[in-house]
């Protein structure tokens, strides 16, 4: 049983058992000694110590690890060994330094020594392994090219750490932070300012007006830096509340997405729609979203963390690095998966039917549509696709995808254009879906009655099947339309603008628009309604094109009505309107 105790090693604090802390201060006494000759011994003691600390966090699995022999042989192993170099002035030959295994890498740093103004240019270079001219000259680029290198050179400014001890100058340049290379650097450093001392008489000026830049362009750094410090923590905050929500409905979404294979298939089909639904199981669809959409999310809320605690500790490069594999992986198998759904839609099949009305030119043509009880009770146009089942207990698709729009014709009867419409990944394949729609409408007399829905047998799949109707008028026709047309009808409004206030309305097509005959003027968006009382015949029949009642409106008010009925052998009584020269109006039989 060993005891351990507690030390603080360049600010940081370390649990160590017993024989590796006098291990440790014995490495640290050793390097003492042979830096007892050397100047500015105690910077790079300090360097050398906030290396070690570095080093020894790494090592912390947990905040109750306990610093052991090996952990400390480590990182006297990283540091090197104080008598396997001669450190001080008056050696003459420095025996051969020991080759410790260290990977090259590189922090970014702001250089302030070697910088203008806030050293980002050259921490830059350096990083980067270019002169920091060209670093200069793209954030000059920048500027002119919008003002967007101002922004970044902040930015940087603010988010970058200068490099102010020896070992973080040496992590800016990729060198290993060993104890010769830190007592390298302060030898240089040292060098360097007894030589601007030798040349003060020269570079006086130059150095003057450097600091002074560097002291003015400090204060403002600090200002920026404060109030992006604040701003930070807000920005922070938001991240991590929107991305805490965000991959909480993502879990919760790809969990019952997983586990939705166990629920009926029809039940998925009629409540769950995703965009690569088509040929994808849904619990393969819920890994792969979780995985594309969690992955960021998670990045997202350690970014928030980070700048809510720029202390908080990494993850760990391994689990940075495999989440990123994986979230790639998954984003390329999402990329193939919605390619392949996509070639199930490419190709568009249709299946075309005339038929003609056969109806005499005073007659009005009635428009209906018509629900079918078995499969929905509601009339109105509401449901995209469901799976359901038939009389004969026969799964199949169910659809109100049908449109109705109304055009002119040429021609001297009406007639009406069905098309059945659907998409596959062949010409073939779509056109065969087309022709298995079910869709069917009646012509009584002058009523044309419309189903409001279509059916195909679920083999067919659901693939974009529709069915649109066109409705060709000659010049001249009458036609009425029940409320349920204004749910399917998709004419243009510069042609045929539907009022829906009531089911009553009477029609004519005319030269290049289908007017109201009896709408209200106050529903004259198009100048589509008859505002002026005609000297003509309006004829208001029911289903057997029987005269039953002529109502007159002027301004959206009844100012005559009569009545009269067709016998047997006897035909309609018919009347006429005329004004007067006093704005009378006359009738007359």
């Amino acid at each position: 049983m060993n005891k351990t105790v507690n030390i603080n090693i360049g600010g940081l604090v370390f649990h160590i058992d017993e024989d590796a802390y006098q291990k440790l201060t014995r490495y640290f006494e050793a390097i003492k000694r042979s830096l007892s000759n050397s100047s500015g011994k105690d910077e790079i003691m300090k360097d050398i110590e906030m290396r070690v600390a570095e080093l020894l966090s790494e090592k912390q699995k947990s905040d109750k690890h306990v610093i052991n022999n090996k952990d400390v042989d480590e990182v006297i192993g990283v540091m090197g060994q104080p008598e396997d170099y001669r450190l001080d002035d008056d050696a003459e030959e420095k025996a051969p330094e020991p080759f410790y295994p260290y990977t090259k890498s590189k922090k970014l740093y702001r250089d302030k020594d070697r910088g203008t103004i806030a050293g980002v240019c050259t921490g830059l270079g350096h990083y980067f392994g270019i002169e920091a001219v060209w670093v200069k000259i793209i954030f000059i680029l920048l500027i002119w090219a919008g003002g967007a290198g101002i922004i970044a050179y902040l930015v940087l400014w603010i988010a970058t750490p200068k490099a102010l001890t020896t070992s973080e100058k040496l992590e800016m340049t990729g060198e290993p932070v060993t104890i010769s290379n830190i007592e390298r650097k302060v030898r240089e450093e040292f060098e360097s300012v007894s030589n601007k001392f030798k040349n003060a008489d020269y570079d006086k000026m130059g150095n003057e007006v450097k600091n002074g830049a560097s002291r003015a362009a400090d204060g403002i750094g600090e200002i920026f830096v404060n109030i992006f410090k604040a701003f930070a923590k807000i920005l922070g905050a938001i991240i991590v509340v929107f991305s805490s929500l965000l991959l909480l409905v993502v879990c919760f979404a790809s969990i019952f997405m997983i586990f939705s294979s166990s629920m009926p298939e029809n039940y998925i089909m009629n409540h769950i729609s995703t965009p690569i639904g088509l040929e994808t199981p849904i619990w393969i669809q819920g890994i792969l979203f979780l995985l594309g959409a969690g992955i960021p999310l998670f990045f997202f809320l350690i970014l928030g963390l980070k700048l809510l605690v720029p202390n908080l500790k990494s993850i760990g490069s391994i689990i940075k690095y495999s989440l990123l594999a994986i979230w790639i992986i998954a984003v390329g198998i999402l990329i193939s998966l919605g390619i392949k759904e996509a070639t199930q839609i490419a190709y568009d099949g249709k299946d075309v039917k005339k038929e003609v009305i056969n109806m005499a030119p005073t007659d009005t043509l009635l428009i209906k549509f018509k629900n079918n009880d078995f499969y929905s009770k509601s009339r109105y146009h509401n449901t995209d696709f469901k799976l359901t089942q038939d009389e004969n207990n026969k799964e199949i698709i169910y659809s109100n995808n049908v449109s109705l729009e109304i055009l002119e014709t040429d021609e001297a009867l009406p007639y009406l254009q069905v098309e059945r419409l659907a998409v596959g990944k062949s010409a073939v394949d779509a056109r065969g879906r087309a022709e298995k729609i079910r869709y069917s409408y009646k012509i009584e007399g002058n009523q044309l009655i419309l189903d409001n829905y279509l059916l195909t047998d679920i083999t067919n799949k659901f693939r974009g099947q529709k069915v649109e109707l066109f409705l060709y008028l000659p010049k001249g026709t009458l036609f009425k339309a029940d409320e349920n047309v204004q749910d399917h009808d998709v004419s243009s409004n510069d042609f045929f603008n539907l009022h829906f206030s009531s089911k009553d309305y009477v029609y004519k097509v005319e030269e290049s628009q289908v007017r109201c005959l009896n709408c209200p003027p106050d529903e004259n968006d198009y100048n589509d309604v008859d505002n002026e009382i005609k000297t003509e015949e309006i004829n208001s029949i029911d289903e057997n094109d029987t005269v039953k009642t002529v109502t007159v409106k002027v301004n959206g008010k009844t100012v005559i009505e009569t009545k009269s009925a067709k016998t047997d052998g006897e035909k309609a009584k018919k009347g006429s309107l005329t004004v007067g020269e006093n704005g009378v109006i006359i009738k007359t039989n």
